[in-house]
């Protein structure tokens, strides 16, 4: 299964995220590319510990019944509800968020599974780091999918 932690399927993503234009439209859900960009960034913002968050009650319910799907082979569905810590809806500039969400992966990475999987995750709570891996990668592939990159 794809990784963030696996250098080729990084590179997959990063070629993908390079091709996405500011003004590239979205085939669902309400966020244009620069707030898709930050709302990806301050999701790997959580995992390296620069937005420390705990797991939400309602996340400590549900995740035992979803944790398989969402941790699986499929993509995500289309407009799965979001926390409301992660909505973006104010206008953002499209290349400093490209740059903020490239600088995030790499943080991400350099600090590798073992830092990951001490951090976690607002919904689904602790994670190992190639969950987080895993999990980070599908996230990534759902946004920019969503503007057919």
């Amino acid at each position: 299964m794809e990784s963030l932690f696996n250098p080729t399927d990084r590179e997959s993503l990063s070629r993908r995220l390079a091709t996405l234009e500011p003004d590239a439209r979205r085939q669902w859900g309400k966020m244009d590319p620069a707030q898709m960009l930050l709302h990806c960034a301050i999701g790997l913002e959580v995992v390296t510990g620069d937005l420390p968050m705990k797991q939400v009650f309602l996340g400590k319910l549900v995740t035992p019944f979803i944790r398989g799907l969402v941790l699986g082979e499929k993509p995500f569905r289309r407009n799965v509800p979001t926390d409301p810590t992660f909505v973006v809806s104010d206008r953002r500039d499209f290349e400093e968020e490209r740059t903020r969400l490239a600088t995030q992966i790499d943080r991400f990475v350099q600090r590798g599974p073992g830092t990951a999987g001490k951090k976690p995750h607002v919904f689904f709570g602790r994670l190992s780091g190639d969950e987080w891996g895993r999990l980070m990668y599908k996230h990534l592939d759902h946004h920019l999918r969503q503007f057919g990159v």
